[in-house]
């Protein structure tokens, strides 16, 4: 006798996959679907009679289904979005489209909000970095308090692959800072930091300065910004020993916060020695909670709120 009155419900796992085809026909198209169970499954399915070691197609996104609220969208959805951002559709299910704007398409439809900008990445905080945030903000509240007329200083050991301008603009978007300031020893890093506050969603609206795009002239005061730039440029001389005339919107502002990002590069050259002389004085130690008791704030020329 069957006693199993409830049988265990199949597994399902609403998912948008996307994958092109080597034939010449298919060049420059994705062909996008939706499928329940794996994509590799699905996709083979359309191949029949092709052995597995001469597959013409490759899957280049698998992606889940399912929106916040727990409700399941279609690649039919996805299809409408596509089309609503002018993108090209061939035969059915084939689009003129790469794959970041799938996946813009996708968390458009995950968050329920317009993706105007085609931002693809909407991950949360892992605990370590949330822990990081609430200690900075725990710091910098208890520091505004006691010392009001005093700028406080945090530093995170923020070791590598922790994801620190990720944890940083977190910090700031709850602390509510508009205009942030990112000064650097290694002007390489510029790239990390322009691609989180471009790409995720939670930046939506935020402006990213730097050298060689947008002008701090030119940006929007009234929306949240971000400076980036490097010590030498931004705290160097002109011939005459004054502030560079293009950087003096950047001296006259008073930020919300300054964050130094691989501040250890610059720490012992000749160049920045002459900039913070205070900083032969001990070595810096990276924890969380820690000011800088040691720092002489005349050396940086420029006012802020809070530094990190």
């Amino acid at each position: 006798m069957n006693t199993e009155f409830f049988p265990p419900r199949p597994e399902s796992n609403p998912t948008i996959y996307a994958y092109k085809d080597t034939n010449p026909q298919y060049k420059g198209l994705l062909k996008i679907g939706y499928t329940t169970r794996d994509a590799k499954t699905r996709v083979a399915e359309q191949y029949p009679i092709i052995k597995p070691g001469e597959l013409p197609y490759k899957i280049l996104l698998e992606e889940s289904a399912i929106r916040n609220d727990g409700s399941v969208f279609s690649d039919r959805e996805i299809h409408r979005y596509l089309k609503k951002q002018g993108l090209k559709n061939h035969a059915g299910e084939w689009f003129e489209c790469t794959v970041k704007d799938v996946k813009a398409a996708i968390l458009a439809l995950r968050s329920g909000e317009k993706n105007e900008d085609n931002r693809t990445l909407d991950f949360a905080m892992r605990p370590e970095q949330l822990e990081a945030v609430d200690k900075a903000i725990a710091y910098f509240n208890s520091f505004k308090n006691e010392n009001p007329d005093k700028t406080p200083h945090f530093l995170w050991n923020a070791k590598m692959r922790f994801g620190k301008t990720f944890a940083a603009y977190q910090l700031a978007k709850k602390m509510g800072w508009q205009k942030i300031l990112v000064l650097t020893f290694k002007p390489a890093v510029q790239s990390a930091w322009q691609e989180d506050i471009q790409t995720h969603i939670d930046f939506k609206g935020w402006q990213f300065i730097s050298r060689n795009g947008l002008s701090f002239e030119a940006a929007d005061k009234n929306k949240p910004l971000v400076c980036f730039g490097s010590f030498q440029d931004y705290l160097g001389k002109n011939d005459v020993g004054g502030i560079k005339a293009k950087n003096e919107g950047v001296h006259l502002t008073n930020w919300d916060c300054v964050v130094f990002d691989e501040y250890h590069y610059g720490a012992w050259r000749e160049s920045a020695k002459e900039l913070f002389e205070a900083e032969g004085k001990q070595e810096l130690e990276f924890g969380a909670g820690e000011g800088i008791d040691y720092f002489d704030e005349s050396i940086i020329p420029i006012t802020t709120k809070g530094r990190a």
